[in-house]
């Protein structure tokens, strides 16, 4: 009997072919290094990548909605729990419900710059909007100067929610425009002092802010313009230097803010929130404090607008992101500024009603309406 003779290559029973059989231990050493490698050289392009995106500065400034708080109840702000209106001089009613004043969180500008990741970041979330940065922020403006400014904002719509606020109840408030800051452009230094109060400008009684910019508009910039200001209880008369401001209109350099004479005190915490947008909603919580039975009937409302001497609501920046935060923080209407409707059409979360108003009268009662059920004739964005 013969043997079969075996393949070519063998070299005994159980030999096998070393280019298709399991790999040697040499061989496996090589694969694996090979393959070890390729890890870590994704690894660091990855990092490099993330290096790179966190290292870029872009441009653009990010909006995205941010807390909300009502104004009815006590809030941390500031870190300490307060109530939001507190009101010392008139008795104050029991309130329900709430009339939720909306922020915003804006990433970009001076101090807060806007990197590659935070960009992708924003575009990928539809609650947040992408500007270009100069178009939120003066390009000179320093990141201190853009905090006062926010600051000045906000003191100005307190006061003239309170002043608005107590007259809606018959109390007298009389109204004085004063220089909240002058600027470091301006030619006033030394001239006009923040705190000053105008009594006139070029002759013409400064009745408010834009009686003010309307009399300097008078003159061409660089030309002085005759002012007289009330300092430490006495009348002085300045000759201001104007300046070129934007869009080429004559300015003085000076931020303008207003005082009231108030007949009783009404402080609103705040904290740190600022900016002039929630005007309407501390003037709506302050008259509801200070009249019998509850305004909203127990809903749960939200709003913006800016709120001036004259009653009117005017428009603020990030609506659609403070529509988000109010439909989070479970209110079922929003008030909304009637110059700001464009932007609310088509980007109204579901569950939340969107009402128009133009002034204080119509803001207030609209929010009656809805504490009366009748909430469906009201008019809507």
């Amino acid at each position: 009997m013969t043997t079969p003779a075996g393949p070519p290559d063998a070299e005994g029973p159980g030999a096998q072919d070393e280019s298709s059989g399991p790999p040697t231990r040499t061989a496996r050493r090589a694969r694996l290094s090979g393959w070890n490698i390729a890890v870590l050289v994704t690894f660091f392009v990855v990092l490099i990548a993330v290096v790179a995106g966190s290292l870029i500065r872009l441009p653009y400034a990010i909006v995205s909605p941010g807390p909300t708080f009502n104004a009815l109840g006590t809030e941390s702000l500031g870190g300490t729990d307060k109530p939001v209106i507190v009101v010392d001089g008139l008795p104050t009613y029991p309130t329900e419900g709430s009339l939720r004043f909306l922020t915003v969180v804006i990433k970009g500008g001076p101090g807060h710059p806007v990197d590659a990741w935070d960009l992708l970041g924003a575009w990928l979330d539809p609650a947040r909007a992408i500007y270009p940065v100069d178009q939120m922020f003066d390009p000179n403006a320093s990141e201190q100067q853009v905090a006062e400014e926010s600051a000045i904002q906000m003191e100005g719509s307190q006061e003239e929610a309170k002043a608005v606020a107590l007259r809606a109840i018959g109390e007298k408030v009389p109204t004085h425009v004063v220089v909240a800051q002058v600027l470091d452009t301006s030619k006033a230094k030394g001239l006009l002092k923040a705190g000053d109060r105008f009594v006139s400008v070029d002759g013409e009684a400064a009745s408010d802010p834009d009686a003010i910019r309307a009399a300097v508009q008078r003159v061409k910039p660089g030309e002085p313009v005759s002012m007289v200001v009330t300092r430490s209880g006495k009348n002085e008369t300045v000759a201001v230097p104007t300046i070129s401001g934007a869009g080429g209109r004559t300015a003085i350099g000076v931020l303008l803010g207003v005082e009231h004479d108030f007949p009783v005190k009404v402080t609103i915490n705040a904290g740190d929130v600022g900016g002039p947008s929630a005007g309407l909603m501390f003037a709506l919580a302050i008259y509801d404090k200070l009249t019998p039975g509850s305004l909203t009937g127990n809903h749960a409302i939200a709003g913006t607008g800016t709120i001036d001497d004259q009653e009117n609501v005017g428009p603020i920046g990030g609506i659609r992101q403070k529509l988000e935060g109010a439909r989070s923080a479970g209110s079922n209407y929003f008030l909304a500024p009637a110059a700001n409707c464009p932007e609310v059409v088509g980007h109204v979360p579901d569950g939340l009603q969107v009402v128009k108003v133009s002034t204080f009268d119509g803001a207030l009662s609209a929010v009656e309406a809805i504490a009366q059920g009748q909430a469906s004739g009201l008019p809507r964005c």
